[in-house]
């Protein structure tokens, strides 16, 4: 409510911690009222904003072995939409508010056409960025993102489907990059240096004519020589007529032309939904850490639940953090996974000897 987190926000958020899960990442959190893509969404830029994200991270720093990332951007010309529940991407029905962006390009038919941003705008959005990290450091979050995928603002500069602009912010993928680094040095002079900083790109439109795997590793190249620490690997999104080539873990390939061209750790993220998965990704050094959305959204415990199945093969798991309150769950869930890899290793061992049987009798009835 009027970016406020609530008790809901506590009770998500603290869960995932609970969960067992490395690190949290706060929804995209708007550093000014304009800079929201609905009413609902959440902002860091008014005291009970502050006041309320502490209560979280705090939770979870007594609570948990969780670290807790603020991830910051600006809607652009996505913003004064309806709740993605009712009407996503769609103008509210009333009480919108102006959009701004790097070109006057409406998102839908029935979008408002964004104003484009002045060298005042920038500097008052690049302010509002500093005074939300700001914001951020009090809280004490572990670790700031800052937003520049989607088709949000800062990535409404990058991609030439969303910049025609023809000033020297526009045109050349250097000059496209000049505002959004421009808020990223603000904010990483800002932020402490020991505190992670990371950034999010979308590493292709999936339109001809738009950001390709190639773009996102210069891309990546740029913030890593100013001081960027991690590069969040999404794709997409930046506008409707993206055509988008979906399936399983169907953005690691992003991530790891990244990661091993640009030489910068990355987060693969996009349909990656088991723990194999992510140990894969991992070990083949496609990426340094991966992100789960919507695994999280139906189980909490997710890496709880994964750390039990793995000590049930017999692997020493180390640093899953479970809460003292709940060992007790922990010893019946190990229990469990032992129990269902037995049971299915009988199951398994059952169908070869009724293979092996079928066979001789073909065998004999020849």
């Amino acid at each position: 409510m009027d970016g406020t987190p609530n008790d809901w926000h506590l009770v998500h958020y603290g869960a995932r911690a609970l969960g067992g899960a490395g690190l949290v990442y706060t929804e995209m959190t708007c550093v000014s009222p304009e800079a929201r893509i609905t009413p609902g969404c959440a902002g860091m830029y008014a005291p009970e904003h502050a006041e309320w994200w502490t209560r979280i991270v705090d939770f979870a720093h007594r609570n948990s072995l969780a670290k807790v990332c603020l991830q910051l951007g600006h809607a652009g010309r996505k913003g004064s939409t309806q709740l993605m529940w009712d009407d996503m991407d769609h103008p509210l029905p009333r009480d919108n508010w102006p959009v701004v962006a790097a070109s006057p390009i409406a998102y839908l038919p029935d979008s408002q056409c964004p104003r484009e941003m002045g060298r005042a705008d920038m500097e008052r959005v690049r302010d509002q960025f500093v005074a939300a990290a700001g914001m951020g450091i009090a809280c004490g979050f572990d670790m700031l993102e800052l937003h520049m995928a989607h088709g949000y603002l800062l990535a409404g500069f990058i991609s030439p489907v969303t910049n025609r602009r023809t000033d020297e912010y526009g045109g050349s993928l250097a000059n496209r990059l000049r505002f959004p680094l421009e808020v990223f040095d603000a904010v990483r002079a800002a932020w402490p240096e020991e505190r992670p900083m990371a950034v999010r790109i979308s590493a292709t439109d999936w339109i001809e004519g738009g950001l390709s795997g190639q773009d996102a590793v210069e891309i990546a190249r740029v913030f890593k020589a100013h001081g960027c620490d991690l590069i969040d690997v999404s794709t997409g999104q930046t506008d409707p007529a993206s055509k988008p080539v979906y399936g399983r873990m169907y953005q690691t390939v992003f991530s790891e032309q990244i990661r091993n061209e640009a030489g910068i750790a990355t987060i693969a993220v996009g349909a990656i939904t088991s723990a194999d998965q992510v140990n894969t990704i991992v070990a083949s050094g496609r990426a340094d850490l991966c992100a789960l959305a919507r695994p999280h959204l139906a189980d909490p415990n997710f890496t709880l639940r994964a750390a039990a199945e793995y000590a049930a093969m017999g692997y020493a798991i180390e640093g899953a953090s479970w809460p003292k309150q709940y060992l007790p769950g922990r010893q019946q869930l190990e229990v469990l996974a032992r129990r269902a890899r037995t049971e299915a290793a009988q199951r398994q061992a059952e169908l070869r000897r009724t293979n092996d049987q079928s066979t001789d009798l073909r065998r004999t009835h020849g």
